[in-house]
This record gives structure tokens, sequence and C-alpha cells, in this order.
């Protein structure tokens, strides 16, 4: 049984990604999370004794927010009725990131499924604000974004894994992307961006095989491209090529995810979150190994 979360702020973009999650599990046994996060009305009046009081403002906040919750559940249950899939809604006070690691942790959220708002007229805009904050913050779940209007055709039969090796990868960080592949009977395609020509260092091969290990039941091609305008330019003409409708990252310090959601990067891109992305924290365990194998390395090169 998946357990998976759905925020909601009750936008077309947020209606969209539970339509897409519902979808792409509709083979699983999943229970859905609905989650809404509220905050106090402000009320502006001439007579103070017009404004309600504190608790009376945030119990018709709440109460507006189930209300929703629950019209939400009983539109997906009527519509697309699966006997595999459960609904539960949850409706907090407080700020988005707290919030969302609550019902993380009480909930064991095995997947968190966010929708985004792209590319807005001429303004370029990677993803919705709250999608990168619970992606930069949650570091202890995957995040599924899914671009507005982005409709799920068939499941995805290719998942393009961008990295660029520099990272030692641990076995619970690719789980949901081998969980995935093995669900959807997709192929991977692990594709290295090269920021310059050049063979791959030592450490790269060596977190290159470690990659292939994890892999070996799995289809997988390799795919290597020199960097283009930017990363995200290079990901973009990859994945059109090939139809590729999943992209995977591992998000981790100074990795494509670290760099694609800075602003001075963002402004620039070509890439808009096209197509879905799952974006995957890094495990307490490989930045331990990743320090370890850097400090060993540096200590050889002085000897």
């Amino acid at each position: 049984m998946k357990n998976i979360l759905l925020p909601t702020d009750f936008s077309d973009n947020s209606w969209n990604a539970i339509d897409y999650a519902t979808e792409l599990f509709k083979d699983e046994d999943c229970t859905f999370f609905l989650l809404n996060i509220y905050s106090q009305i402000i009320y502006e009046s001439i007579h103070v004794s017009d404004i309600p009081s504190k608790r009376s403002i945030e119990n018709t906040v709440k109460t507006n927010a189930i209300t929703n919750l629950e019209h939400v559940k009983k539109t997906f249950i009527h519509t697309s009725p699966n006997q595999k899939h459960q609904f539960e809604i949850i409706a907090l006070f407080g700020s988005l990131i707290e919030a969302v690691e609550e019902v993380v942790k009480s909930k064991k959220i095995d997947l968190i499924v966010m929708g985004t708002k792209g590319a807005t007229g001429t303004k370029e805009v990677f993803m919705g604000s709250n999608t990168v904050r619970v992606i930069n913050t949650i570091k202890s779940c995957p995040v599924l974004a899914i671009p507005k209007n982005f409709t799920l055709i068939s499941k995805p039969s290719e998942i393009t894994f961008a990295t660029d090796f520099t990272h030692f990868y641990s076995k619970e960080e690719l789980q949901p992307i081998i969980e995935f592949a093995k669900s959807f009977d997709a192929i991977i395609r692990i594709v290295y961006i090269q920021q310059q020509e050049g063979s791959l260092t030592e450490e790269q091969k060596f977190n290159l095989s470690m990659l292939q290990k994890y892999f070996k039941d799995i289809t997988y091609y390799q795919h290597s491209l020199t960097k283009s305008e930017s990363i995200s330019k290079s990901i973009k003409v990859f994945t059109e090529e090939l139809d590729v409708y999943l992209l995977a990252m591992l998000n981790y310090a100074h990795g494509f995810m670290d760099k694609l959601t800075r602003e001075p990067v963002i402004k620039k891109m070509a890439f808009h979150t096209q197509i879905p992305l799952l974006v995957i924290p890094e495990s307490g365990m490989s930045t331990a190994y990743s320090k370890t194998i850097k400090k060993t390395s540096k200590l050889e090169g002085i000897e």
C-alpha cells in the first residue's frame, strides 16, 4: 500500500496533479492524503465590534477547507471509482513546509505529488515557488512535480535519469526510480551531461559502477551529452527527441537540482518542467560516503 500526499490549494494545477496521480497509480493499492494548509483571514473593519474573534475566524476557515477537501474527495471517487484507492482529507493551519513535514512523518508518506505553474506568459518560471520550497526542504520523501495541463496518456515507458556521476548513490536514494521502472515496465535512460569534453574521473567511474549495480535487473541505456547553452536546455532537447515523459533527478548539494532552482539560472532557463519531474532527496548515508571518498582522494593526491 502506497501512501501518497497530495497538497492542494484547489487550483487547476493541483486538480491536475491529483488527476495525474490517481491515473498513474490506478493499478496499485494507494491511500491518497488530500492536504490543504489554511491561514487566518485578516479582517479590516471600521468598528472593532464587527471583527470576529480569532477562534471564530480560524474555525470558519478550517470548516471551508474541510468542505472543499470533501468536495475534491467525492469528485474523484465519483468520476474515477477505484477499489484500490482510498482518500483521506487533512486540513492544517500554519505554514506549508511545517504542515507537509508533519504529515509526511505521521502518515509515513512514500511520495508527494504537486502541481507546477510552469511558464506564465513571457515570464520564465521553473516551477511554482511552493513546489520548489517543498523540494528543497523536505528531505525524507521524493516529490513528483506535475506541469500545468500535462495529461497522462499512458504510463511512462521511459524514465530519464540525469546525473553528473559526482555523487555516491545509495540504494535507498535510487529505490523510487527502481520502483517506478519495475511498476511501469519502463526503460531507464541514464543521461550524463558533461560540463566539458573529457573522460570520467576515478570518482565518477566508481559512482557509475554503483549505479549500474543497482540497475542490473532493469533495462537501461547510458547516454552522454555535452552541455549546450545550459543543463536545462540539454535535458529539454534530449527528452523531446526521445519522447520521454518522466525525468528523475537526485537533489543533492551542488547537483543539477541545486543549480536549476537558483534564481539566476531559472531566469535564463528554456526548460519549464514540461514533463513530470521526480525529485529524490539525498540520504544521509550517501552524503557521508561522498565526503569520505573525496577526502580519501585528496589525501591520496597529496601522497
